[in-house]
């Protein structure tokens, strides 16, 4: 069986976006770029919470990255996901300004994800904030996913 894997809403920017001028987006997009080639070798999800994020903003961007979208299986924000997103911002793991990267970290934990693959090094992959959400997670009795970027699973 494939690695299910979380796709959040930076990876599919990334992958959408005009090319940069900036050194470090740019690379970010090649790699978000060839990791989508051997997309196929998971089994790729996205939840209502990437679906609200990647229809907001510009039109053009947003439909281009709608289009991305299209097809991947849709995980719902249910409320046991809303519940682990909630006690993450109560408990400190993530700040109160961060409560959809809350939400994606949930949603890949409580519906069983391998992975969650990003590009918010801010509040999701970061090593101090990583263990803080790994051991929450088990707290609530979940195995929390591992959290990479795209580079980290280009394998």
């Amino acid at each position: 069986m494939a690695p299910r894997v979380y796709i959040e809403t930076s990876v599919i920017s990334y992958l959408t976006s005009l090319p940069s001028r900036n050194l470090l987006a740019a690379a970010h997009q090649q790699i978000t770029h060839a990791w989508w080639v051997g997309r196929d070798r998971f089994a790729l999800h996205i939840s209502e919470a990437v679906l609200a994020e990647a229809a907001s903003g510009d039109p053009v961007a947003a439909a281009r990255r709608m289009a991305a979208l299209s097809g991947i299986p849709v995980l719902a924000v249910n409320q046991e996901v809303l519940e682990l997103a909630a006690h993450f911002v109560q408990l400190g793991a993530l700040p109160q300004k961060a409560e959809v990267d809350a939400v994606h970290v949930a949603a890949a934990a409580v519906h069983g994800m391998d992975f969650l693959v990003t590009w918010n090094c801010s509040h999701i992959a970061n090593a101090a904030i990583r263990a803080s959400l790994e051991r929450l997670c088990r707290t609530f009795r979940l195995e929390p996913p591992t959290i990479c970027t795209p580079e980290e699973l280009l394998g």
